[in-house]
């Protein structure tokens, strides 16, 4: 069956118009490792000025800084086509870094690839690959050295005064991390909000109690943990996240307070930490109701529930949270 279509006249062309997009001028990356915990001397790996100026530089073909992969937990069925997805989980990032180094001489490239050999060794600790595009919002990623820089004099991989490497690191952390923070305060048995000092960099945002939630906002692309402080005297609080678990302390024995006046409770859910003590050392695990969840925050804005009761004085609580990205 024939489509009916209309012609394009010489006309149509001269008359209609077209938005072609502009592209945005965009500066290159800027990428940098640094050893031992992240505290070692930062190695620039690009912005090399000239061919003849001495420097360690990625060269194209870096693997694995995008997606991290993914295991899919499946179940079959015997009487079932196909088979049913129970869950998936990100696991660690294995990230390859074409480097080329060069040196004005021999002396230079030794101390090259002394300095890097420093900043990978994994006994000194993780490397920290850092990427900063042009909005100049840096991305860290924590690696371990597992290989890459054995070194082969091979003619077309070494020179006297030149080598090149393929440096092998995995990521336990499959996620990139940013330098900034996001902190939001609360308070409780007062109508007057409670903010406390700004720590730089932290983005700080108010919150309300109205109803006891707590809007969260996380600007990163994947679930983030919270790290909760929470001011007493409290007689019981229950924090009830996004996905409806719960962590809290129930009301104690002959009224007393489960968190005393001018105790600082520090409730640390990221993986890897999961404590709950206040500033005196003092662990409150044995108090916490059945079941607790440290629960996470998904990306984007969520609204938690909070269920308090204050002691003799107003009560605080605030929350840093730490985004992660897929990305850099």
């Amino acid at each position: 069956m024939p489509i009916a279509s209309r012609s394009i006249t010489q006309e149509d062309s001269l008359t209609s118009k077209v938005d072609y997009p502009v592209p945005e001028r965009w500066q290159r990356t800027y990428v940098s490792i640094r050893g031992r915990n992240g505290e070692g001397e930062e190695i620039p790996l690009t912005g090399i000025q000239s061919r003849a100026w001495p420097a360690m530089v990625l060269q194209p073909g870096a693997t694995g800084l995008d997606l991290p992969p993914y295991t899919v937990y499946m179940d079959d069925s015997p009487n079932l086509d196909g088979s049913i997805v129970r869950g998936s989980r990100a696991v660690a990032r294995q990230v390859l870094l074409p480097l080329f180094v060069y040196g004005i001489d021999r002396k230079t490239l030794r101390q090259f690839k002394a300095k890097l050999a420093q900043a990978l060794n994994p006994k000194l600790g993780y490397a920290v690959l850092t990427f900063i595009e042009q909005d100049g919002e840096p991305r860290r990623l924590k690696c371990y050295y597992i290989g890459g820089m054995e070194g082969n004099e091979a003619v077309g991989t070494a020179g006297f005064t030149w080598t090149s490497y393929g440096i092998q690191l995995t990521a336990a952390d499959p996620y990139f991390y940013g330098d900034t923070a996001v902190a939001a305060n609360w308070s409780f048995g007062t109508d007057q909000p409670f903010l406390g000092d700004p720590f730089l960099p932290l983005t700080l945002s108010m919150g309300t109690t109205s109803q006891g939630a707590l809007t969260i906002n996380n600007p990163g692309d994947i679930e983030a943990w919270p790290v909760w402080e929470i001011t007493g005297p409290l007689k019981r609080f229950r924090f009830t996240g996004p996905d409806g678990t719960s962590f809290g302390i129930p009301d104690q024995p002959a009224g007393m307070d489960a968190l005393a006046a001018g105790r600082i409770l520090t409730v640390d859910c990221r993986p890897g930490y999961k404590t709950l003590s206040d500033d005196k050392g003092k662990i409150y695990f044995p108090l916490l109701s059945a079941n607790p969840s440290l629960w996470s925050v998904p990306p984007g804005t969520s609204t938690a529930q909070a269920d308090l009761l204050a002691g003799s004085a107003p009560a605080a609580v605030k929350m840093t949270l730490y985004p992660r990205y897929s990305t850099y």
